[in-house]
């Protein structure tokens, strides 16, 4: 579904009035790849990275010339992914860092799953620009657990009181945008009213991947910092 939900952000961000107005978009969707969150955990020795190398480099051979991974967790292994695919691979979450920036934003939350969150990705980028990253305590952090893997990855309804709560948690420490760093989170914020004051990293990549292929963003999702719908400002 995140892959899927991928390519339709891209299509429905791309600003056309013809079939011939979207990019060329190659997908290669393989579910049996090793969990990314069990491998950096410690908790599997199946390690995923030639997984996926060897799928970026057979969407090379059939013509992409930038790769994107919707997968954020799998971030973590961007350095070696770069090494091996002969094309750019966008980053999305360097990206993400780079809006809250633009936006003056000085203290961001972070909802990830236990492997992004532990292995510093978000963390790491976000010092870096002097943003300062707030991570939910451990028993928030199980709730966002519980909503990508119980909830989305289970095709189970939604726990927004949960959801809500983290976000609470994390706002309540001074976060001024709340980071949808998992694609699971991503789906929620397509499927539920979650307001305003989240920044979600599918559409940052998803807005990355179609200026990097040459092809216009619609003017409403130029600026990743309104709220969609009703266009009110997050912060």
């Amino acid at each position: 579904m995140a892959t899927a939900y991928f390519y339709e952000l891209i299509t429905k961000m791309t600003d056309s009035k013809r079939d011939q107005d979207h990019i060329e978009i190659l997908i290669y969707s393989k579910p049996s790849i090793p969990d990314r969150t069990s491998y950096i955990l410690g908790h599997s020795k199946d390690s995923p990275l030639k997984y996926m190398a060897d799928i970026g480099k057979e969407l090379v051979k059939m013509g992409a010339e930038h790769i994107a991974i919707p997968c954020i967790t799998a971030h973590y292994f961007y350095d070696e992914l770069s090494g091996e695919i002969p094309v750019p691979v966008l980053h999305g979450i360097s990206e993400t860092i780079n809006v809250l920036k633009y936006h003056g934003i000085q203290q961001a939350g972070i909802m990830a799953t236990d492997g992004t969150i532990q292995s510093g990705l978000f963390q790491k980028e976000l010092t870096g620009s002097r943003i300062c990253p707030i991570i939910p305590d451990e028993d928030f952090q199980q709730k966002v657990m519980d909503l990508i893997y119980k909830c989305i990855k289970s095709n189970k309804p939604v726990d927004m009181v949960s959801f809500h709560e983290v976000s609470d948690h994390l706002k309540g420490r001074g976060a001024e945008a709340v980071i949808l760093g998992c694609t699971e989170l991503s789906l929620i914020k397509r499927d539920y009213p979650i307001g305003p004051g989240y920044l979600d990293v599918m559409e940052v990549l998803a807005r990355l991947s179609i200026l990097k292929s040459e092809g216009k963003v619609r003017e409403e999702y130029a600026n990743l910092m309104i709220q969609h719908g009703n266009r009110d400002r997050l912060l």
